[in-house]
């Protein structure tokens, strides 16, 4: 395992680097949600991802999701949710630690375009409200999906 997750866990290792601010979307199509299993931990995530120096949130998930699905979605797909600033962290085997804040979005996809998973992802997948609390989810967007899930079935 090349990294892991924690959520407001009083055991997880302190920051050792600067918090990074991510964008992450529920991305949805037909009533389900496309996930990404991560490539670093085996477990399911959102799409999404650290934003870059001076960009915007918008700019921010309209790149993450080209770059994670192949998909070219305008920036009015988007309608942003909340901020999430809570005890998220993120922790790698080279030793560095950061917590992150995400600005949560959703979108809904109308067309059933192909799917091209970036080097982060092992696959892409949407799954039903009922297949989400079977998944093994990374523990920074668990709570997240979870959500999510109550509010879709």
């Amino acid at each position: 395992m090349i990294a892991r997750y924690y959520l407001n866990d009083p055991n997880a290792p302190k920051p050792n680097s600067p918090t990074h601010i991510g964008t992450n979307v529920f991305l949805q199509r037909d009533g389900k949600l496309l996930l990404e299993q991560r490539w670093d931990c085996g477990a399911w995530g959102l799409i999404g991802g650290r934003l870059r120096h001076g960009e915007s949130y918008l700019r921010g998930i309209t790149r993450e999701v080209r770059e994670e699905t192949g998909l070219s979605l305008p920036e009015s797909a988007f309608t942003q949710l909340r901020v999430v600033d809570d005890d998220r962290i993120a922790c790698y085997r080279d030793g560095t630690v950061w917590r992150m804040i995400i600005v949560l979005f959703e979108a809904t996809l109308t067309s059933s375009a192909a799917l091209k998973p970036s080097k982060e992802s092992t696959t892409l997948c949407f799954f039903s409200p009922d297949e989400l609390a079977t998944l093994d989810i990374v523990a920074t967007h668990a709570d997240l999906v979870e959500q999510w899930r109550i509010e879709h079935t």
